[in-house]
């Protein structure tokens, strides 16, 4: 059928999965004519074959999405210029996007969306300025968010969710007005702030950056997307109180703040928000009176779990009462005059102070820094400042209960490592720094995570500071390879980072870690918390226990007495119950790991 310029079998039930289903395609190559091919939703199975490149040039739609394909994506389909859609999402294509892709001008809807692509996201998509959907989630891209899709400058919808992209949110992406029907960047590993000129999504009506490593406040710019309607920003390190500029945001439905660091009162204008259907502020640090109006009458609808602070609401909440008594104000207010007289004599005593730190002050010598071993050199708390560049919230690559750990780069040397600064003011912490510290001082294996020296001191403003410089892990750690994102909807089996060959390496690894800690070593070692988050890989995918923090050391053994000393608490390891991350079964296993 030489004169065929539509063709489609899409919403039907052929195919098997097997290589041989798209042996009829090549056959469309003689139909000159060809403007329309759609061959989705079925079970066709295979590669797609090169051929596809000498279909017919007047080829506009290409459909191929929700069957059962893998292989790499031809490179020949770049050569179809006068394509309008590329539909391909939901089917098992791996490698990288072909660069040529870059070359297809007339191109409106790329959808890669849940296949098994990697690589970097190819800079030839900046081409297609009449681009208006791009959908490239749920595969297994990395590098930074592409800054380049900015010149995509008709862009509409853009979904980059559930990857492993990184970096900082390019101002002039998410700056991009264009977009007005979602901006997904959700669980992803991106760092930094939320850049200000998210303000420019004036008509956005979908934002979703979810489950990120984001940090510092809310921006106040996000009050000028007034067209938002569903705001996701849960699951991310943002802090400070809501802004009051959300206020103009009033067809917000839905709203997601849940899993941060916000502090302060709820704002009462949350309440008057009448097309509020879902609220989630739960697990933040909000205080003071729950609202009553709006969607806080409505407690299936609204979520604030996990802020201790806060008080009255409805009865189905569960809050205490708010207790506010004049009489303890009026009491105050006559300690605050009585006290006027010996505030005089306390300044003085704090003169005095002063001027007794200043000169202690310059008596301070450089912090100390101790070593592991010899052979590695001591370190000060401004080396370590200078490696991460102040401390920088791009660096941070991780927060635990006792500490938080960034990557840097020593100026001596070059050397990348991953510097775990402990947070001396929570319970536990020094206890952790010292039970590591004994721990690692005279274990050497090479599935054990090598801690390079130690930095135990003050800082510039003279407050104690200790820190461990480790060997930096490439890879992270194995809870992201086993547990890198949930799955969509859509499919049934989860997506697998790890190989078979890969995961029983690991095992193999992690259990030689564990053998020389319990039978080879000096003094017999209990690590007390073992778990995905504290195994880290390599470059080389090598495993290595890290975290000693919660270490015990055999009772009987000669270190008993460091034993009693390195306790941090009474009960060790994860509280409760938690998945180990089983490594060769996809269903998860749950055991205790108390110790």
């Amino acid at each position: 059928m030489p004169s065929l310029w539509y063709f489609a079998i899409f919403d039907n039930h052929l195919g098997s999965g097997n290589a041989e289903d798209l042996s009829f395609v090549c056959s469309l190559t003689n139909s000159t004519r060809l403007e329309f091919f759609g061959i989705d939703r079925n079970g066709l199975g295979g590669a797609l074959p090169k051929c596809i490149g000498n279909f017919s040039i007047a080829l506009k739609w290409f459909g191929v999405n929700e069957n059962l394909m893998f292989g790499e994506i031809p490179g020949e389909i770049g050569s179809l210029v006068n394509l309008d859609h590329l539909n391909m999402y939901s089917n098992k294509f791996s490698g990288e996007v072909p660069s040529n892709f870059g070359n297809l001008q007339n191109l409106g809807a790329l959808r890669l969306i849940d296949n098994n692509l990697g690589g970097t996201i190819p800079t030839s998509l900046g081409n297609l300025t009449k681009l208006i959907i791009l959908s490239l989630g749920w595969n297994n891209f990395h590098g930074e968010i592409p800054s380049h899709l900015s010149k995509c400058q008709s862009l509409r919808s853009l979904d980059l969710s559930n990857n492993y992209l990184s970096g900082t949110i390019p101002p002039q992406l998410i700056g991009l007005s264009s977009i007005t029907i979602i901006l997904n960047l959700s669980r992803n590993y991106p760092s930094g702030v939320l850049p200000m000129e998210v303000g420019n999504l004036k008509t956005l009506t979908k934002l979703d950056i979810s489950d990120n490593m984001l940090v510092g406040e809310i921006p106040n710019s996000l009050g000028d997307c007034t067209g938002l309607t569903s705001p996701r920003m849960g699951g991310n390190f943002f802090r400070g109180s809501i802004p009051q500029s959300i206020k103009s945001l009033g067809g917000i439905e839905e709203l997601d703040l849940s899993r941060n660091n916000l502090t302060g009162q709820i704002p009462e204008f949350l309440a008057l928000f009448r097309s509020l259907k879902l609220l989630n502020l739960s697990y933040n640090s909000f205080e003071g009176m729950l609202p009553l109006e709006g969607v806080f009458k409505n407690a299936t609808a609204t979520s604030i779990i996990g802020n201790d602070e806060l008080c009255g609401g409805l009865p189905a909440f569960h809050l205490p009462k708010c207790t506010f008594k004049r009489s303890k104000r009026r009491k105050i207010h006559i300690l605050v005059s009585s006290a006027c007289a010996t505030f005089v004599i306390l300044g003085i005593a704090l003169v005095l102070v002063f001027l007794y730190l200043r000169w202690l002050k310059k008596k301070v010598k450089e912090p100390i820094s101790t070593s592991m071993d010899d052979s590695c050199p001591n370190i000060s708390y401004r080396a370590l400042l200078k490696a991460t560049d102040d401390f920088s919230s791009m660096n941070l690559i991780g927060v635990g209960n006792f500490g938080s750990v960034y990557k840097g780069i020593l100026k001596e040397n070059g050397t990348t490592v991953a510097v775990k600064v402990l947070h001396l003011v929570h319970r536990g912490a020094l206890k952790s720094f010292l039970a590591e510290c004994e721990a690692l001082r005279n274990v050497r294996h090479r599935n054990l995570l090598k801690i390079l020296t130690v930095c135990s001191g003050v800082d510039h403003q003279q407050n104690d500071f200790k820190a461990l410089v480790y060997e930096y892990m490439e890879n992270g750690s194995l809870e992201r390879w086993l547990h890198p994102n949930p799955t969509p909807s859509h499919r049934n089996e989860p997506t697998r980072t790890l190989n078979f060959f890969q995961r029983i390496n690991i095992a193999i690894d992690v259990a030689s870690a564990l053998d020389y800690l319990h039978h080879q070593c000096h003094i017999p070692i209990i690590h007390c918390d073992l778990k995905p988050s504290n195994i880290l890989l390599d470059a080389e995918m090598v495993a290595h226990v890290g975290d000693f923090g919660l270490a015990k050391f055999l009772p009987g053994s000669s270190s008993n007495t460091v034993t009693n000393r390195t306790s941090s608490v009474g009960i060790r390891g994860t509280i409760g119950y938690a998945p180990p991350g089983n490594l060769f079964q996809s269903k998860k296993v749950y055991l205790g790991k108390r110790c």
